[in-house]
C-alpha cells in the first residue's frame, strides 16, 4: 500500500512515538519540516482522518474527558507500510516535476534580458534558502541520523542549483556584452 509524502511524514511521527494532532503541528514546526515536506496546520486532522480509515493508526480506548485530545498510535500495518515505502523513496529514483523545468521549455516567451533577470533574481533567493536551511539545521544541533540525512541532501540539492545559476548567469552575462 503506497502513502503520499505527506501520510508518511505524520506516521513516520507516530511510530517515533504515539501523538495527538496539535503534538503533531507542534513536532513540524520544530523541526522545520514544512522546509521539505508540504504539511499544513489544517491538513494535519485530514491527514490523521486518512491514515486511521486505512487502518494505519488507531486510537485506544481512553476514558471521554480524553477524547478532546484523541491520541494516534501506529498500528503494526502502519508500521510494515510505513518501513516498506520508505525503503522503495530512498531506493527507486523517481522523477520529480519541476517547475523550473516548465519555466525553462518555455524560454522563447522570454527575451534574453527577461531571462538574465529572473536567473539573477533566482540565484539571490536560492541563496537566501541556501542560509535559512543552515540555520534551522544550527538551530537543531545536534541533529539525530534522519534530521542529518535531511538536511545534508537538501542542502546538496540547493548548492547544486546554486553552481548551475552561477554558471548560467555567467552564459547570459557573456552573450549579451
Amino acid at each position: 500500500m503506497e502513502v503520499t509524502p505527506s501520510e508518511l511524514t505524520v506516521l513516520g511521527l507516530i511510530i517515533e512515538r504515539p501523538r495527538h494532532g496539535y503534538d503533531l503541528e507542534r513536532e513540524i514546526e520544530q523541526r522545520g519540516i514544512r522546509q521539505w515536506a508540504d504539511i499544513g496546520f489544517s491538513s494535519i486532522y485530514y491527514l490523521l482522518a486518512r491514515l486511521e480509515k486505512r487502518g494505519l493508526v488507531h486510537v485506544p480506548e481512553a476514558p471521554a474527558a480524553a477524547k478532546s485530545r484523541r491520541v494516534f498510535h501506529a498500528t503494526p500495518a502502519g508500521r510494515e507500510v510505513a518501513a516498506g515505502n520508505v525503503l522503495a523513496l530512498i531506493a527507486e529514483p523517481r522523477p520529480a516535476p519541476h517547475p523550473l523545468l516548465v519555466g525553462l521549455a518555455n524560454l522563447p516567451l522570454l527575451t534574453e534580458e527577461e531571462y538574465a533577470q529572473a536567473l539573477r533574481v533566482r540565484l539571490t533567493r536560492v541563496e537566501g534558502r541556501i542560509a535559512s536551511v543552515r540555520a534551522a539545521e544550527q538551530a537543531q544541533a545536534p541533529l539525530p541520523p534522519p534530521a542529518r540525512e535531511v538536511f545534508s541532501y537538501s542542502l546538496s540539492l540547493l548548492e547544486a542549483e546554486r553552481s548551475w545559476l552561477v554558471d548560467r548567469v555567467q552564459v547570459t552575462h557573456d552573450e549579451q556584452v
